[in-house]
């Protein structure tokens, strides 16, 4: 049975976000953490949202629902973008039994996969999580530990035969192949002409094509994504 970490892990809190929400609603830390209590059952001192405010502490995960409904807002606009599996949860304000229901997997394997930041579930499973936490592609990539496979695929992609690339791609991106082969030819297209265009100022260069092939490498998944959206 899985136990949980006696260290849990610290929300990814904008603290921005209440300072704001609660000055258009004109609440002061008072009212907040009354609307907590009286509403959710939520016990949390006036200072310690004063706190929250300034960065100082941050509402744990079972404070950041009662918080959002005193605030008359989502638990994800109070958070900075997520990236793993627990903060898109906690995002959605979902329970971890919750989700796994939803997925069709035991608690205690949901609940390993989170703690580990591994996801291993079947391919069925997977896009029943993107549906249930709202995650599109990219999010989807990363949540499940994809994006860095991604980013080593796309680069070996225009540094050498993009047309070897499209099966392994489309296997780790649910899209159709007439939607990935145009992006990856005009990847390959692009990052070729930046070489080029280096090699014409001399002959001493890296392999990578220097600065200009560095850089378009580190925004090689950024590109693709680019390249999706606006074919």
């Amino acid at each position: 049975m899985h136990r949980p970490s006696s260290d849990p892990p610290r929300l990814p809190f904008d603290a921005s976000a209440i300072r704001r929400l609660r000055a258009q609603l004109g609440m002061n830390h008072s009212h907040i953490a009354h609307a907590m209590w009286t509403s959710y059952g939520t016990p949390v001192r006036p200072e310690t949202i004063a706190a929250w405010e300034r960065g100082e502490l941050v509402p744990r995960a079972s404070e950041l629902p009662a918080l959002a409904g005193a605030l008359w807002c989502d638990p994800s606009d109070l958070m900075s973008t997520p990236t793993t599996l627990l903060e898109h949860r906690w995002a959605r304000g979902i329970a971890p039994s919750d989700l796994a229901r939803a997925v069709g997997m035991p608690i205690s394997d949901y609940e390993r996969m989170e703690v580990q930041g591994r996801w291993t579930g079947t391919e069925r499973q997977t896009a029943a999580l993107a549906d249930v936490l709202g995650l599109s592609l990219p999010e989807l990539l990363t949540v499940t530990g994809g994006d860095k496979r991604l980013d080593a695929l796309l680069r070996e992609a225009v540094a050498t035969r993009w047309q070897a690339y499209v099966k392994p791609v489309t296997a780790l991106v649910p899209l159709p192949r007439h939607r990935i082969e145009p992006v990856l030819r005009g990847m390959h297209s692009e990052y070729q002409s930046v070489m080029v265009a280096t090699l014409n100022w001399g002959n001493d260069v890296p392999a990578s094509g220097g600065a200009g092939g560095r850089a378009f490498l580190d925004t090689v998944s950024e590109r693709f994504w680019a390249g999706l959206q606006n074919p």
